[in-house]
């Protein structure tokens, strides 16, 4: 299977976009601690990329080199500015134009380096060595479904473009192993269209290649991976080598509900299989997995770092200061760009040199783009959630991530990863970013109220009761609607168990 992409620049800017849009949403979503094991396996991997120590005077890129007060040092590789997502997107001039850059960077510092110390071709496996050898002993984090699928791909033996796209799949699956996402707002999964997709990537990008390409990643382990929904996830796990596969297949099509529901005589009598083909059947269905990326899913999560801390000023608003303690300062040494200029370098060294240098660019803009979206993101959620922040949970707003996508100017599943395992240190503790997120309904006088803030008044209304008559479910619909939260007796129900509280029988406290 070929994908046409148009245009033979069309083909090249796919090439080039895929890697480096990935690479930032995988950046984005990454807690501080998990960043800093990629930036640690990167290290590892990349032998341009430098850990800056303390008081290190190579200021490579992302900086520019301070050479001294009598000449003005030539302009470095330009500086990383916060940037709009949209300029994540680069085609092939730019990347072009990063090279040029390098070059002419590597011609004006010639000047200034002593030609004998200039680095030799085989310090690139050198430096390779060196950084393996450094980083040999590092602590794995557990393997991801991304990283296992993308372990993969080499086996598709797919094209350039093709495997871009491929890879821009894997980067939109959920933890369930779905097509999508959760939304924090309504508490459910979300699944993404293929039409969604071409339009986030854009170009000339058709829905019929991300379909191509989702073939492909549905081929590959855990089976059922890269559906959009139950059925379809199930159907992918069904082979010619599965017991009664034509009348399995049936029941996910058209009897998922009656199975659930233990209506085997309406299945019986809709398929005209008896009792005992339909029972083997659904043994077979109960051993597929409708997740089948649970087995990537972290069991334990054994302590919290905030990514972000906000402190209240003497002006009364709050700053925002993101975690980098714990992420190592790396940057692109000046002693590299020197070895592209080595003429003893074979064209084959230069090219992976070049890649290389590329590669630890995008990681360092990505990780700098994370920065720049996490703060604005953090920013606009703080100027919705004041009064949460100044007068405590029960004040919190009711607020959509499409709002906050609006204000920043980014997709929703931007700000979905962005908030993704992400936590907040606040002057009112230590929260999950996702907690300033939720709908609401609207009280008695047409206020708009968080399902938050009904949550606790529910725990107040119930920490209040007469323990020896504590109140019915039926009972707290009223103590909520006269409190002007008029609410359903399903909504308090589910919202008294979601809070781990007992029934009005089992909270009674009997006396003699």
């Amino acid at each position: 299977m070929q994908l046409n992409l148009g245009t033979h620049m069309g083909l090249a800017q796919q090439q080039i976009i895929s890697p480096r849009m990935i690479q930032s949403m995988e950046i984005l979503q990454l807690p501080v601690m998990a960043l800093q094991e990629r930036i640690e396996h990167e290290l590892q991997e990349n032998p341009v990329l430098e850990l800056r120590e303390p008081g290190s005077d190579d200021e490579g890129y992302p900086n520019t080199p301070e050479l001294g007060a009598e000449v003005d040092p030539p302009e470095a590789p330009e500086a990383i500015v916060e940037k709009p997502e949209e300029e994540l997107v680069i085609d092939a001039k730019s990347a072009t134009e990063d090279f040029e850059r390098m070059e002419s960077l590597n011609e004006d510092w010639s000047d200034y380096f002593n030609e004998d110390s200039r680095p030799s071709a085989n310090r690139i496996s050198e430096e390779m060595d060196r950084k393996h050898d450094a980083m040999a002993n590092m602590a794995d984090r557990p393997q991801s479904l991304q990283n296992y699928l993308e372990e993969q791909l080499p086996y598709l033996e797919l094209e350039p473009g093709e495997l871009a796209l491929v890879e821009y799949l894997i980067s939109h699956l959920d933890d369930r192993g779905y097509l999508g996402y959760f939304d924090q707002d309504h508490r459910a999964y979300v699944s993404l269209t293929l039409e969604e997709l071409a339009q986030e990537i854009g170009g000339d990008v058709t829905v019929g290649q991300l379909q191509d390409a989702l073939e492909y990643l549905q081929e590959l382990d855990p089976p059922g991976v890269g559906a959009r929904d139950t059925k379809e996830c199930l159907l992918l796990q069904v082979t010619p080598e599965t017991p009664h596969q034509d009348f399995v297949r049936t029941l996910i099509a058209n009897h998922l509900e009656d199975i659930q529901h233990n209506r085997l005589p309406i299945i019986q009598k809709r398929t005209g299989y008896d009792l005992h083909t339909i029972t083997d059947a659904i043994e077979v269905l109960k051993h597929l997995n409708p997740r089948p990326a649970s087995q990537f899913t972290a069991k334990n999560v054994q302590y919290v770092v905030p990514d972000i801390i906000i402190e209240k000023n003497e002006e009364g608003t709050f700053d925002i200061k993101l975690v980098d303690d714990w992420t190592p300062n790396i940057y692109i040494s000046r002693k590299h760009f020197e070895m592209l200029r080595d003429k003893n370098l074979d064209a084959k060294s230069r090219e992976w040199m070049q890649r290389k240098i590329q590669s630890a660019k995008w990681l360092i803009d990505a990780i700098e783009q994370r920065r720049s979206t996490l703060k604005k993101v953090t920013k606009a959620i703080i100027e919705h959630q004041r009064a949460f922040l100044d007068k405590g949970p029960e004040f919190i707003e009711p607020l959509k991530m499409q709002q906050i996508a609006e204000l920043v100017g980014v997709h929703v599943t931007t700000v979905s990863r962005a908030v993704d395992d992400k936590w907040i240190q606040t002057p009112r503790g230590v929260f999950p970013l996702k907690r300033f997120f939720g709908g609401g309904t609207q009280t008695t006088t047409g206020e708009e109220v968080a399902w938050e803030t009904i949550k606790q008044k529910l725990l107040d209304v119930i920490g209040a009761e007469d323990k020896t008559n504590p109140l019915s479910d039926e009972d707290l619909v009223t103590k909520l609607s006269e409190s002007g939260y008029p609410v359903a007796r399903r909504t308090v129900t589910k919202y008294r168990k979601a809070l781990g509280i007992d029934s009005s029988r089992q909270r009674k406290v009997w006396t003699e």
